[in-house]
Order: structure tokens, then sequence, then C-alpha cells
């Protein structure tokens, strides 16, 4: 009987046990040699050479394909040294026969075939290398190295890259490989010879897979994705490839790095490489200058194929070409790369995936997503078939219609179907991708000429800090007619421009944010929006413009999310961090985003002063209960755990009573208890008052010190037990003995609106619990007014309002309020914080009536709401002439007044009438103040 008679006449065994889709499965395979040998004999000269070949081997596998392929597997791994290059060879005859039937026949998915493919690259890379490694080992060449250590090949990895990497090997592909050896295993007298050992064990690895023998060869290895191919050898040191991507890495290099993966060697010390390159793979910011990088690289190598030019099917690369795999890769790898620094998500390898996880966190819509998820897995079978018939390292599509229907005959299809297929594919493939990176400018309107302004401003901005780079020159000349347009339309255009011309002169950089503009153009929007309104914020953002990110991350205008939402993103964030400096410099960048995120709202008017400062609070609580424990932990690691309960930290002042303006200081005080614990237990211990003493201080330096990302808060801690005069860290026991016996009336009344933010829970129980106990103490009313009208005379002599827009200094203002308020609550006794309740004691002891107390409270909201405004708009307390007519409008809105003449009258207005009804009981006579 002929071989082809044979082979299509060949029974496949059924296995009763096995299930009722393997069984149907079965005669799928049978059917594809058929088609293979017999009625299409010559569709792919490689199989049909491979099934002669493992024609005794084949029945046996397709009665069961997935135990066939770990059979294979278990025998490549027990290959002795001496016939691992045949045994290797014979196991990729196989695998990609049993492979190239199963995709053939539908019988496997394409991420099935291709994943197979990969871990036979992985196993086979894996098992080359400690071949080589043990023979550089027992020849004593790999200095300090032993037996033990081939199994981490003596701290050699081999990192697969591209499709391999991401477990997408192609039927007939190359696998490209960067080579890494750890150094620290060696002592620095061992380099050279390690090197030369490690140099040595790769060529022996690549020959092993590589070579061309009488039984074939492995897999073509690809070794010049390394750093600098040119000059670097094969294997080099994981920290000269460090140095290298630091000082000189490219967005393409980037790009590869998202599907690196350690396939083979020692995979611990690859992850510990791939976990430090994470900052130059994944940007801490939206990268979107990454699209013009991609999109050059990608016309670079057209230009370098020879594939521009009008869409044509024969000789059409299925891989480069117009419409084809590396553009679906590109649109994907450039979405992760822009994003995938804030969002740890979006960190995947595989094609398929990061389309679908894209789609998942709205960086690509879902039906773009979805569409090119399929154009992928339809381009790779094409793709498959074409390097099937000769195992070519092949893409393009064949030149003739006879090779057009061997194609199609492998796909079960007919050529015009094929055809008809494959070019609208391609075809959408590029209308989806293509606009991403270069919008079509023919699309869009001419522009319209630029307005007239002042030129000597637009001329002077070349010369800024952001324009020092010829691509912030070339971006934002294409932004500046769009920006110009926008400006124009202000309430006052040339006020508007003095505003953009000061946030440009204090950008340290432009291409990310040029970028970013260009790529997000409703960006412009908001930064005229700013800087023709809010000079404070301009200026923020000038100097942080990475919050921007945060607008483009989708929830950026959505509702608050609270405290504990807050706290836990923060702890979430905080735990991927891998250092304390990291950890301090993240804390800044994650604050200052949700920052701007509430200023920005307050501005447009989605939330009100009164709310605004309430999340202005709720974002000092989480960034204060969020670093405490990482101070705590950073601490301990060279003084030991806290001694005894722990500490507490105690919020004073408007951070206690939970209202903050966009620049207030906080206000804290440090309670520990040692609970009679004398030392820490560190490698360095500390008595417990030096010990609480110096966290709190590394716990002050944390939030003020100076960072890459800048400083989280300015902290005031003048309001703990003797103000300066005491220790930074107070305990429990002196806390509580203070309180009770030396603090002034003052103290208590600043006790009022203290609150525990962060620390031990418990201790913080406990203080608010002696907090309570100490307020609802009797007190003589008599006292405490005599006292509170002693301390309006000292502020009014120490203190004068600053300017007519101090809505805090003054009678009738808020202090002179607050002042009041706390009185009310300490004689009355309760624990509320807030003034309306204070006040509320106020009426309560017939310090004041419901008309007295009405007119504080609208006096104090009317001054809350003004400071709030005005500090979103400048930095210091203004004139009237610096506000702006973009801040006037913004603050007469907050207000409800017609302008600001309206608004300060009735500022005015409302200051007298609460003095007025505050002297009434708090005015200082001449006995009270002898």
């Amino acid at each position: 009987m002929s071989f082809s008679n044979r082979i299509t006449s060949m029974p496949v065994a059924y296995d009763p046990d096995r299930g009722d889709e393997a069984r149907a499965a079965l005669p799928e395979l049978s059917g594809v040699l058929a088609d293979l040998v017999g009625g299409a004999a010559g569709c792919s000269p490689y199989l049909c050479g491979l099934i002669e070949k493992e024609a005794a081997w084949l029945p046996e596998a397709l009665d069961a394909p997935e135990d066939a392929v770990t059979a294979e597997f278990a025998r490549i791994s027990a290959l002795s040294p001496d016939a691992l290059n045949t045994g290797l060879r014979q196991a990729k005859r196989r695998i990609a026969l049993l492979t190239a039937l199963a995709d053939l026949g539908g019988v496997w998915p394409l991420e099935q075939v291709t994943a197979t493919l990969s871990d036979l690259a992985d196993l086979a890379c894996d098992r080359a290398l400690k071949t080589a490694i043990a023979a550089q080992i027992n020849r004593k060449k790999l200095p300090g190295m032993t037996e033990d250590d081939i199994e981490t090949a003596g701290g050699m990895v081999v990192l697969a890259m591209g499709k391999m990497g991401a477990r997408e090997l192609n039927y007939s592909s190359d696998i490209d490989l960067i080579c890494l050896f750890d150094e620290s295993r060696f002592d620095r007298d061992d380099f050279h010879d390690a090197r030369t050992a490690f140099i040595r064990a790769t060529r022996q690895m690549s020959a092993a897979l590589n070579d061309l023998t009488g039984d074939g060869y492995v897999f073509r290895t690809d070794l010049r994705l390394r750093p600098d191919p040119a000059v670097t050898p094969v294997c080099i040191a994981m920290e000269a490839a460090m140095r290298y991507y630091e000082s000189l890495g490219r967005t393409w290099e980037r790009a590869a790095y998202i599907k690196a993966r350690p396939a083979a060697g020692d995979l611990a010390a690859g992850n510990r490489f791939l976990g430090d390159l994470t900052p130059f793979v994944w940007r801490r910011h939206l990268d979107f200058a990454a699209i013009q990088d991609a999109h050059d690289m990608r016309l670079r190598i057209r230009e370098h194929k020879g594939l521009g030019g009008p869409m044509s099917l024969p000789g059409h690369n299925m891989k480069l070409g117009r419409g084809g795999i590396r553009e679906i890769e590109f649109f994907t790898q450039t979405r992760q790369i822009i994003a995938g620094g804030r969002d740890t998500d979006l960190r995947v390898r595989g094609t398929v995936d990061g389309l679908r996880v894209l789609a998942a966190k709205g960086w690509v819509p879902e039906d773009v997503a979805t569409r090119l998820s399929d154009h992928y897995r339809a381009h790779r079978m094409v793709e498959h078939r074409l390097q099937m018939v000769h195992d070519a390292q092949t893409h393009d599509l064949p030149n003739s219609e006879a090779g057009f229907d061997r194609i199609a005959a492998m796909m079960g299809t007919s050529r015009a179907a094929l055809e008809k297929d494959i070019l609208e594919r391609l075809t959408e493939v590029h209308a989806l991708t293509e606009g991403f990176f270069a919008p079509d400018a023919s699309a869009s309107p001419p522009p319209e000429p630029e307005p007239e302004f002042e030129t000597d401003v637009m001329t002077r901005w070349y010369s800024y800090p952001a324009f020092r780079s010829d691509r912030a020159v070339q971006i934002f000349k294409r932004l500046r007619p769009e920006i110009l347009s926008r400006l124009s339309r202000a309430a006052k255009p040339e006020e508007a421009l003095s505003a953009l011309d000061g946030f440009l002169a204090g950008l340290p950089a432009g291409v990310q944010l040029f970028s970013l503009f260009e790529a997000n153009p409703v960006l412009i929007d908001l930064l005229v929006d700013i800087v023709g309104t809010s000079p404070a914020l301009a200026t923020h953002l000038a100097r942080n413009a990475g919050v921007l990110d945060a607008v483009i991350g989708g929830d950026f205008f959505a509702d608050w999310p609270g405290l504990d939402a807050l706290k836990a993103d923060l702890d979430t964030i905080l735990e991927r961090e891998p250092d304390y400096e990291a950890k301090l410099d993240t804390t800044r960048r994650w604050a200052k985003e949700w920052h701007f995120r509430i200023g920005v709202h307050h501005l447009r008017g989605l939330v009100d002063a009164v709310t605004a400062g309430q999340h202005y609070a709720d974002l000092a609580q989480a960034v204060l209960a969020g670093l405490w424990p990482v101070v705590v932990a950073e601490f301990s690691t060279k003084h030991g755990t806290p001694p005894g309960r722990g500490a507490s930290v105690l919020a004073m002042g408007s951070l206690g009573v939970g209202q903050l303006s966009s620049s207030s200081d906080l206000d804290v005080i440090v309670i520990y208890d040692a609970d009679g614990v004398e030392m820490s237990d560190g490698r360095r211990p500390l008595a417990a008052r030096p010990y609480y003493a110096r966290l709190t201080q590394a716990f002050i330096t944390a939030l003020t010190a100076r960072m890459s990302q800048g400083r989280l808060y300015e902290v005031d801690m003048r309001l703990r037990p003797s103000g300066n005069q005491g220790p930074v860290a107070t305990s429990l026991a002196s806390f509580r003995d203070y309180q009770e016996n030396q603090a002034w009336t003052w103290e208590h009344l600043a006790l009022t609106r203290a609150r525990v933010v962060a620390g031990d829970p418990d201790l913080g129980a406990e203080i608010e619990q002696f907090r309570t106990d100490i307020l609802s103490r009797l007190r003589d009313p008599e006292d405490v007014r005599a006292e509170v009208a002693r301390m309006r005379a000292r502020i009014s002599a120490a203190k004068t309002p600053n300017g007519p827009w101090d809505t805090k200094i003054g009678p009738g203002r808020m202090q002179d309020i607050e002042l009041v308020a706390q009185a009310g609550a300490l004689v009355q006794g309760g624990p509320a914080r807030d003034v309306a309740s204070g006040l509320d004691g106020a009426v309560a002891i017939g310090w004041l009536d419901d008309a007295g107390k009405a007119a504080l409270l609208h006096a104090y909201r009317l001054s809350w709401t003004t400071q709030l405004s005005i500090r979103l708009l400048s930095e210091t307390l203004p004139n009237s002439d610096q506000i702006g007519q973009g801040g006037a409008a913004f603050l007469t809105r907050q207000t409800g007044h017609s302008d600001l003449d309206a608004l300060s009258a009735d500022l005015a207005s409302a200051w007298q009438a609460a003095a007025q009804a505050i002297d009434a009981h708090f005015a200082v006579t001449e006995m009270e103040d002898e």
C-alpha cells in the first residue's frame, strides 16, 4: 500500500473515557490528513514530509494530541547532553506537525497553537542553555559555580521577546532572545572570566537550536534585540543592560519589553531584572509622546521594507504591510505604553489580552477592541498557513493564483472568498489604527487664521525651557492655532494670553504635555479655563503638569469617592512601590492629582466651597493615614517596632473640623503610649521618648520634604502641649496630665476641634474618649467668656486684616466667630466640632440670641466661601484689580453676587452684624483688661 493510501485510511482509535468534544475532534484531524496527502496533495510539501517521517508516531498522537505534547515535553526534559541536538529536532518535527494539523482542522484555537509552540521554545532554550552551562561548570570555566548551580544556569537568564515572550509564537518563527547574567553572583576579580563563559554558553545554546543538521533545526534564534548589538557581546551583565536602558533606551525598546518574559535559566533573576526595569518601560505619567515615536517607527519600517503605496493583495506582507499584524500590535502596545505607568492592569503581554484590558479600562472602544482582536486572529491564521507551505519565515501573500488556491485550500474556502475576506480585514485594520497614529489632516477643515494678539508675548515663548527641544516646538506649533482660537473667546483675551504666558514660562518641559494636548484636544479647553480664571491653579498645573493624567483616566469628573475609598486607593498604590522613597514620591503624585481634581471641580461649579473644603480635608486625612504606617515601617527597620501601643495623630484646627482650603497647613499633635516599655527592640534601639520624638520628626519630614514630586503639606505642631517648648511627640500620660492640670482655657477651646486621623485605632479611640471627658466637665461660663474676651483683645492688638479680601482676621470674621463657637461648645460640654453646633451652645447659655446666631452663621459661611474661592484663584490675598475678569466671574458666581463691589459690600455688612452680636457679650471692659 502506498504511503498516501496508508495515511488517509489510517484508523483513529477512540477512547471511550474521553469526552464528546475530544472524540468529535479526531475525525477532523483525519480529514486534514486526507486533504493534505490525498485530494489536496501538495498543499504543504513541508507537512507532507513531516507526515512521512513521523508516520509511526502520528496515529497515537492524533488519538490524544494534548497528551502527545506532554509526552514530548517530558522526553525533552530527560534527554542526555549527547542526545540533545537530535532529540530537540525530533521534538520540533512532532510538535510542528501536531500543532499544524490541530490548527488546520480547527481542533485547537489560535491561542493554543501559539502557546504550544512557545512552550516548546521555552523548554528547548532551557535545556540547551543548562547543557551549555553545565559544560562550562564541568570545565571550571565559570568561577565559583558547581553542579548545584546548573539549575539556575549560574545566574544567566534568557529573556523571550516579541511573540515568544507573549506566548504567541508563529508557526515558523525566529525566536528573539536577550541573554543576561547576574554579575552580583561573582566576585569583581572573576567578572571577566564569568562573562567569557556566559558568552560561550550563549553561542552553544544558539547553535543547539539554530544549526541546520540532517535532522533539521529547532528554532532560528535572533539575539539582536539586546542593548547596542553592534558593539556588545551576545550575553551581557544585567547591571550594564540597566545602565544602557536608563541612559540610552528608546521607545521601541520600551515597547519590546512589554512582551519580555524570563523563559530559560535563572527565572528569578530575570524577574528581578524586569522589575528593576519597570520605570524605564512604564513611565509615571501618561506618555502620549509615544504615539509619534510609534508612528515614526512604522514609517521607517514601511520605507525600509518598501511597503508603502496603495494596498494590493499579491505579495502583500501580512505582518508589516498596511492593515497587517504589526499595525494591531503597535496600536495595542502604544496604548499600553501611554497608560501602563499609571494602571498596572494594562501590563499584559498578549495582543488580544492587551486589547481586552484596554477596552475594559476605557482606553479603546469595546467594538474596536473586538474587531481588532478578530482581525488579529484571522491574520495570524493566514500567516501560519503561509509558513506551513515550506516552513519559511514569510509573511507575504502569494503572487499567483495557484498560490492563493493553495492557501485557500488549507483554510477550507475558495480563492475568491479568501481574497475578499483578507482585503476587507486589511482595509478595516488600517482604518481603525491609522487615525490613531496619524490623523488625516485632509479630513479636517482648514484652520482658521490666528486671532490678533500681542506678538511680543508669543515671540518670547520659544525661549522658555518648555521649548528647548525641536520636537516640543513642532508639536506646539500644531497646537497654537487651536489654543489661540479658544483664548480669543475668553471674556478678556489679552488677560487670558498673559495668564497662558505665565503658565508656559513655568513649565520645565513641554514634549509630554504638548503631546497630551495634541492627543486630547478637550484638555485645551480646561487649560484655557484654568489660566484665564485661576492663576494659582495654573501655577500648580505648570509645576505639576502630570496631574492632567488624571483627567484622561475616565472618572475625573465622577462624584467624590469618600474618605474610605481614598484610603483604600492610596494603600493599594503604596503596596506596589518597592522602597520608601518611591512610596513618598508616589504619595505626592497621587495627592497632587486629587488636589487638582478638587480645584477643577470647584472652579467649574461641580462642587461648592463648603464641599470642596471637605474634600481637601478628606484628602489630607487619607495622606496622613496612608503615610503613617509607611513611616513607622521604615523607621522600624533600624530602631525596631514602636514600644508599647504605638502612637496616634491628632488633627487640630481646620483639619480637625474637616474643612481645609487649597493651601491650608496641617495642625497636628502626635500622642504615643509606651505602656511601660522602656526601649525599642531594633538593631539600634532607642528609649521610648526619643524613639517617638524621632519617629514624629521622620513623619513630618515625609510630609514636608521637597522631593522629585514636590512636597505634600506644611505642618504646624504649635498646638501640642507647651507649644514649641514641648517635645514633638507627647506621651498619653503627659497629654492627660497637661489637659487636666496645666492647660490654658484656649487650649481646651482648641480641643473642641481635635480629631484623631491616623495611627493606632485603639489608642485613637482612647484619646477621643479622653477629649470627650475633658470637654464634658462643668465650667463657669463667666470664666470662659472673660477668657475669650481677652483673647479677642490680644488678637486685635497683634493682627489686622491683610487687605480687603482677608475673611479670617478681624472683628466678625471667621476667627472671631470660631472663638465664640468653641466657647459655646466648651461650656455646653458636647463633642461636636462644627461651628453651627458651637453657636447652638452659645445660644443655649444666653451669649447669643437666634438673630445673633443667624448673623454669625451668615458671616461665617460667606467668609468661608469667599476665602476658599480666593485661595483657589491666588496663592496670596489679592487686591480687587488683581483678581482678573475670569476670577471675578468665578468668585461672584460662587457667592451669588452680581459683581465684586456687591460681594465686598455684603461681606462688610455681614462682618459688622457679626461683630455687633459678638461684642454684646465678648467686648473687653477696662476691668477685664487689668
